[in-house]
């Protein structure tokens, strides 16, 4: 059966427990979340929002998203040029101050005030920017296999396969070509995990093939962004002052150095640094040692 064009293919399709929600960016971009609506009796508390990494999408947070809206209200959403958010007519504005106006735009429209993020890789980033830009209305943090250091290797891995590659015939082809390019991120995963990990990063074409489910345009940015070493992202992270602030690391990650999460650790008063054994960049979220560390970091976020 052929899907229309964008229309992700889930894991959850067949128990949906969430509510889409679009919204407008200020230049004219359809941007799409996953609104979780949590318990009644947190209405009050501030909302989780997740944000995922550069080529994701919020089927990354299939599983999360629902463990945490056991607690509170669990707001999803998908960059510009990701999941079905509408691509941008400037690829130029595939960078993360764009991101954080659209985050912004949204947080208007939904009327949030304050607010917790989960932010993988580059939504790790959105988030410290707006810690820096919205005093005050960040109530925790938890910070996926990213910081204000990144590796130059891990970047460079980046650019090398973002935008790149073509359709596969099947699911089971597109699982083993994105296995043959991530091997060394998840070293212990089986064909199922593969197939698992590849539903959440795809999509299936009109015409049948299977595709990375994000605007290849979003490279554009990073060609020119040849020296990420001129750019201090400290003062963005020391923002956070000190609410709870949880850092996974990936133990393979060639991202998030440990010594740079260890001095990120020394440089805010509850910062808590969890790392993941047997993942590189990034963690999923999904493994026991993540989980743990995730509950204990929302346990102790305020209820009000």
């Amino acid at each position: 059966m052929m899907l229309p064009r964008g229309r992700p293919i889930s894991l959850k399709q067949e128990s949906r427990d969430w509510t889409d929600h679009f919204w407008w960016s200020a230049d004219g971009v359809r941007l799409h979340a996953r609104i979780y609506a949590g318990p009644d009796a947190a209405v009050d508390a501030p909302p989780i929002l997740c944000m995922p990494g550069l080529a994701r999408n919020a089927r990354d947070f299939e599983a999360l998203a629902p463990h945490l809206a056991q607690w509170r209200r669990v707001v999803v959403l998908e960059f510009r040029g990701r999941g079905e958010s509408a691509y941008a007519k400037d690829p130029m504005t595939y960078v993360p101050l764009t991101y954080v106006q659209d985050v912004v735009a949204l947080l208007d429209e939904m009327a949030i005030g304050r607010f917790a993020t989960v932010g993988t890789s580059l939504g790790g980033l959105v988030s410290m920017l707006m810690a820096a830009s919205l005093p005050g209305r960040l109530v925790g943090v938890l910070l996926n296999d990213v910081g204000p250091e990144l590796e130059k290797a891990g970047l460079d891995r980046i650019r090398d396969y973002i935008g790149a590659g073509g359709s596969q015939p099947t699911w089971m082809h597109a699982a083993r070509a994105y296995a043959e390019t991530n091997a060394a991120v998840y070293p212990g995963y089986g064909i199922h995990d593969w197939l698992r990990i590849t539903k959440r990063t795809h999509r299936l074409t009109p015409e049948g093939r299977v595709v990375a489910d994000y605007d290849k345009q979003i490279a554009a940015p990073l060609r020119l962004a040849s020296d990420e070493a001129g750019i201090d992202l400290w003062p963005a992270y020391e923002a956070l002052g000190d609410i709870p602030v949880l850092i996974l690391r990936g133990a393979l990650s060639d991202i998030l150095a440990k010594g740079a999460a260890q001095k990120m650790v020394k440089r805010l008063p509850n910062a808590r640094l969890v790392e993941v054994p047997g993942v590189g960049h990034a963690p999923t979220m999904d493994e026991a040692k993540s989980r743990a560390a995730i509950d204990a970091w929302a346990a102790g976020l305020p209820a009000a």
